[in-house]
């Protein structure tokens, strides 16, 4: 096998100086400094935040732009040039509108987003920077940043930048510097969870990332809400489509993914014409761009798909009594004639009592109109061109859990009981726990979506997908109840609570995070361990370092509906060749200038880190093992050079 391997990797380096040249390359390579990995957690669909913190990468390259020109331009012009790198066409756009394009600023402005280029590119390989140019400028762009010693710099920089300006390429040349900029300055993106719901443009981000050119997901309940939807599980489905109304977030189904709902609207309608639904009024977080839909409307929409998830769930909890969630089934335990429940030992009166597609005697079952429609709306989901593509993306890119350069991503929780015990979970009669569980799950999620349709194991999987929604011991979920029909139906705050797993107690001790950390193959003394899920309450006090900086938990409310909860907009964990830093976000205004997000110093590294200090690192230099092999297989005479003329 290893001579059928060499032969294999002799055919791209056919001689001793091909496979020596790239052994001296790549130990160069692994001699630079590692790149800078951004950890975000829990975007929810707020694209327009995301964005900028990219652009922007989350503050860096504003202070990137203070350390090459802080003592030499003033803070105004830098607040400008970074303005410029983040949004190149407005800011140009803008410029010409006012006359203010002149040759000088461009001439100005090349010279100066060089300087910022050269500083975000001093740790990468030139074929790495080459590669993220556009085609078109990758010469130029090369030769602007490769200048050597024994050049005139000030003169040789003059000459090209004012060739640019006299072939009236500027415009572009200066978005295509600003776009480089950004792309070098986010190396690795690590998304820890919860990319859809509750936010506008789920899809908007999705576009995004995939145009990334190293993106990892570690997938939450909400982006499993979706997958199962796009794998047929009637109950996410309802689920998916229900939060939407309850945030009022048409365009993300209809123009993003092309979703029919006239369907539901037409059901709506008609069932509920006559009732006011003031229950289900959405929270509008923000406006419908190209589908705004009148309010009363969504109200009836929201109540028809509300009620038809809590039949399917019901459904799935009879279906599934190895989940031990039939005390969940609540909607089947309603008296529909008093529209009374009981929950808990004590009796409570419903928001509301008008449920015409509600059978008394079989309170589960879907009325002929609600068939109809789901059956409208499955297919809508199934057919979702836009929709696979980014469900697909997610599964190639996402998992359960990802171990990367010694720490330790996942969204929620590794369930644990009271005494501190990983709990297990049965899944098709055998149970896991641990790190076994993250890994099953993992297999059925790709299971529910991939496996063909008829298969058993598929449809058992699809189910699954709802309990990782919401189980009580969904590593992704880690609460011990959704309290989604109490919180409709009931007032009582008491009846809300949802009580977090044990994990998150415990996981604040140093040893547990050890005893995780040292279960997934990570050495303890230097691992991290980084989750989303929960938001930090900083404005309460809360940090979001945990476990004397063995556990970092992200979630700092990019999300608009969790802000006033968090008292911010967001963390971004910054991990570079020095240091790990912690952004903490303003709240993103469209328009505004300045969103400079505060950054805090977490962690200094005792020393440097560079590529071979990575998993990168471990990859290239088993490479450069593989070409030694290589060189003593060609000397020994094993295998043949070959040569071109």
């Amino acid at each position: 096998m290893k001579q059928k391997y060499l032969k294999l990797l002799a055919k791209e380096y056919p001689n001793i100086d091909s496979a020596a040249s790239e052994m001296v390359n790549l130990s160069a390579i692994r001699s630079l400094p590692k790149g800078t990995e951004y950890f975000f957690s829990d975007l929810h669909g707020e694209y327009e935040s995301f964005l900028h913190m990219l652009k922007s990468a989350s503050g860096m390259i504003k202070i990137k732009i203070d350390m090459v020109f802080g003592k030499t331009v003033s803070k105004a012009e830098r607040e400008n040039l970074a303005n410029l790198i983040y949004y190149p066409e407005k800011e140009i756009k803008s410029l010409k509108e006012k006359n203010l394009l002149t040759d000088e600023w461009k001439r100005l402005s090349i010279y100066r987003l060089i300087l910022v280029c050269e500083a975000v590119s001093a740790k990468y390989p030139r074929s790495r920077v080459r590669k993220s140019a556009p085609k078109e400028l990758v010469y130029i762009l090369d030769e602007l940043l490769n200048v050597t010693d024994d050049v005139n710099k000030d003169f040789y920089y003059d000459e090209i930048i004012n060739t640019i300006i006299e072939t009236e390429i500027a415009e572009n040349f200066i978005a295509s510097l600003c776009r480089l900029i950004q792309s070098l300055a986010i190396d690795r993106l690590h998304i820890i969870g919860d990319i859809y719901d509750r936010g506008p443009r789920a899809d908007i981000i999705m576009d995004e990332l995939m145009s990334m050119h190293d993106v990892d997901i570690q997938w939450g309940n909400h982006d499993i809400s979706w997958i199962g939807a796009a794998s047929g599980n009637p109950a996410l489905i309802a689920n998916v489509i229900r939060i939407a109304m309850r945030y009022n977030n048409f365009d993300i189904l209809e123009d993003g993914y092309g979703l029919n709902l006239r369907a539901l609207a037409v059901f709506a309608g008609e069932v509920y014409k006559d009732d006011e639904c003031s229950l289900y009024y959405p929270s509008t977080l923000d406006d419908n761009i190209y589908d705004p839909v009148d309010a009363g409307l969504a109200a009836k929409m929201h109540k028809a798909i509300t009620v038809i998830q809590l039949k399917l769930e019901g459904q799935l909890i009879e279906k599934h009594p190895e989940w031990d969630m039939l005390q969940r089934s609540i909607f089947s335990r309603v008296d529909f004639c008093d529209c009374t429940v009981e929950l808990n030992g004590k009796i409570y009166r419903l928001n509301d009592s008008y449920f015409p597609t509600v059978d008394k005697n079989a309170p589960l079952m879907l009325s002929d109109g609600e068939k109809e429609l789901m059956t409208v709306l499955e297919n809508s989901f199934m057919h979702s061109k836009k929709l696979h593509e980014h469900i697909k993306f997610l599964l190639a890119r996402g998992s359960m859990y990802k171990v990367c350069n010694g720490n330790l991503l996942f969204h929620g929780c590794i369930p644990m009981d009271e005494n501190g015990k990983f709990m297990s979970v049965n899944i098709g009669g055998n149970n896991y726990s641990g790190k076994a569980l993250l890994d099953k799950l993992d297999e059925m999620v790709n299971q529910a979506y991939f496996l063909s349709d008829n298969s058993r194991e598929r449809e058992y999987a699809c189910d699954f997908m709802w309990y990782l929604w919401c189980g009580s011991k969904s590593p992704l979920y880690g609460k011990d109840k959704m309290a989604f029909f109490e919180r409709y139906y009931i007032d009582d705050a008491e009846c809300h609570r949802e009580k977090l797993n044990d994990y998150y107690v415990f996981s604040e001790n140093t040893e547990v995070c050890c005893k995780i950390l040292k279960m997934f193959g990570i050495d303890e003394r230097k691992g991290h361990i980084i989750n989303g899920h929960v938001p930090v309450k900083i404005k309460n006090g809360e940090s979001p370092v945990k476990a004397d900086g063995k556990l970092y938990v992200i979630d700092g409310g990019i999300s608009k509906a969790y802000q006033k909860t968090t008292g911010i907009a967001g963390y971004t964990l910054i991990y570079d060749s020095h240091s790990l830093n912690l952004a903490e976000h303003k709240p993103f205004i469209s328009g505004k200038s300045e969103h400079t997000p505060e950054i805090k110093l977490v962690e200094k590294l005792p020393q440097r880190a560079n590529i071979s200090d990575t998993d990168r690192g471990a990859d290239i230099l088993e490479k450069i093992n593989d070409l030694r092999e290589l060189l003593k297989a060609y000397r020994s005479g094993t295998i043949k050079e070959r040569f071109t003329d």
